[in-house]
């Protein structure tokens, strides 16, 4: 009776516990956390050149298909032709979309648009091989690095530079392992000085 009582108690004080140990104002779950701050980064997302999506009309195979954001900005769709793409969110696309369906062709149109891939991004400087590469949802600049097949011997492994998609400016930051690039960013690795 007595080891049941002593579980039970235990039991009882290790979330009180858990909750107590963390440090005031840090979140004793970081993993939801970081979850959390990825989902609101796809949702926020804006299509750029390059970026290819996959339009379904609802019982239109015809008009359903994969396209890819032009050089200009713009979706080239069958039937309501060149639809404004760059800087717009999917849902905003999707509303632009069914508005331009309805207006003579479609009664009440049903269109979902997904991120099939995305615009590539792009790291130079003190790495082994400098080019264009793609992305992948949940990139780190660690990963990047990785992909780019390492510092090379002289990297400033402290600091980077980021110019992120629809900036003018590059920016200096520190470089931490939970740092996120994004589709179309520049990343540069700077020389370390001695």
């Amino acid at each position: 009776m007595s080891k049941l009582f002593i579980a039970c108690m235990i039991a009882c004080a290790l979330p009180s516990f858990a909750h107590a140990a963390a440090p005031e104002g840090a979140a004793v779950e970081p993993a939801a956390a970081t979850a959390d701050a990825a989902a609101s980064t796809l949702t926020d997302y804006k299509l750029g050149v390059a970026d290819k999506v996959r339009i379904i009309v609802f019982n239109e195979e015809a008009l359903s298909g994969e396209f890819i954001v032009g050089d200009g900005g713009t979706l080239s769709l069958p039937l309501i032709g060149e639809v404004k793409a760059i800087g717009r969110s999917p849902r905003e696309i999707t509303r632009d979309i069914e508005a331009k369906l309805a207006d003579g062709y479609l009664r009440e149109p049903r269109v979902s648009l997904d991120v099939l891939s995305y615009r590539p991004f792009y790291i130079l400087g003190e790495v082994s091989k400098p080019g264009e590469y793609s992305y992948s949802n949940g990139l780190t600049i660690f990963n990047a690095v990785a992909r780019a097949e390492g510092f090379t011997y002289r990297a400033n492994k402290r600091k980077i530079y980021i110019k992120r998609f629809g900036e003018v400016v590059e920016k200096e930051i520190k470089l931490t392992p939970d740092l996120q690039v994004f589709p179309g960013d520049t990343v540069r690795i700077g020389e370390r000085f001695f």
